[in-house]
């Protein structure tokens, strides 16, 4: 197993989007309160994320703001480049850009847009995408992704974080060698310390760049009944088990379904499995809480403790 980060591990938690704005804004800045790093934002069938970000960031300050993740293929690189350069003009430069290709079940089902070889459009993607990010012109013709424009974006901020929701080992090269790192999910501490670290280090080192940030995601549960709480994460986290790329993640890890990646148990144990994970090269940690309200707030508190140092 990978040794251990020299860099504290970053905590933030994935913010509830299942909820009225003012509910999401009242989220994000009690885990700002709680000194957390990090408040991230799904991409799923409600609310825009980046808008979503663009309103959180304007009224909750001192905390990165992160999409966990926006899917690529139904916005062209321009546009979304645009979207996250006006986040960042909004939000003081606080936002980091979570993309990801999601699955064949929404972009073919849902979309109606081909999957045909994913980890090529991705590429292609990101080589229209990052330099508008960086404030250059774009030129480029790919198989799948075409983008021109007449000079920069007319976007007065900096470049955001970049980071990409990786699992299979060419997307995890792709984000090792392209970007600032990988947002993962339903992967285990023997995939995160055997398979994802090793890959997209490996990536960054070729490609001559820093070392990458790996951010963890996983159900938490801080709870006096972790046996409860498994048979919450079973139901409530059950589709996750059945989408491919994490099941894949499942499998290898030899885990039946999402309760078995969870993270739970009373302060002490879970404190000690996110030890592991820092161990096994996790930089970033982010909880996605789940629970009573009781426990939420344990769990909250325990993260607050372990951002605090």
């Amino acid at each position: 197993m990978p040794a251990a980060t020299l860099e504290p591990v970053r905590y933030g938690t994935l913010i509830d989007v299942a909820q009225p704005i003012e509910g999401v804004v009242g989220e994000a800045q009690r885990v700002a309160d709680a000194g957390l790093h990090c408040a991230a934002c799904a991409q799923i069938f409600g609310y825009d994320a980046l808008t979503l970000l663009a309103v959180v960031g304007t009224r909750v300050a001192d905390i990165e703001l992160m999409t966990a993740v926006v899917p690529t293929y139904p916005r062209h690189p321009i546009m979304l480049a645009a979207q996250a350069l006006t986040v960042q003009a909004a939000t003081g430069g606080r936002l980091t850009l979570g993309v990801g290709v999601s699955h064949q079940v929404v972009i073919e089902g849902m979309f109606g847009y081909s999957y045909e070889r994913p980890a090529r459009h991705m590429r292609e993607y990101l080589h229209a995408l990052t330099p508008l990010l960086r404030g250059e012109r774009v030129t480029y013709r790919g198989e799948t992704v075409r983008a021109f424009t007449r000079g920069p974006l007319d976007v007065a901020a900096p470049a955001p974080g970049l980071m990409l929701a990786a699992l299979a080992p060419a997307m995890l090269r792709i984000a090792g060698g392209e970007t600032d790192g990988t947002i993962t999910w339903m992967a285990g501490l023997r995939t995160i310390g055997s398979y994802v670290v090793p890959t997209i280090r490996a990536a960054a080192a070729d490609a001559g760049r820093p070392e990458p940030r790996v951010a963890v995601s996983l159900p938490t549960c801080v709870t006096g009944d972790p046996e409860l709480a498994r048979q919450r994460a079973t139901r409530a986290f059950a589709v996750y088990g059945q989408l491919p790329a994490y099941r894949a993640m499942l499998d290898r890890e030899g885990a039946p379904g999402p309760a078995d990646v969870a993270v739970v148990g009373d302060e002490e144990s879970v404190g000690e499995q996110l030890a592991a994970y820092a161990e096994a090269g996790a930089t970033d940690y982010i909880a996605s809480v789940y629970g009573s309200r009781e426990e939420r707030e344990r769990t909250l508190a325990l993260l607050s403790r372990l951002a605090a140092g």
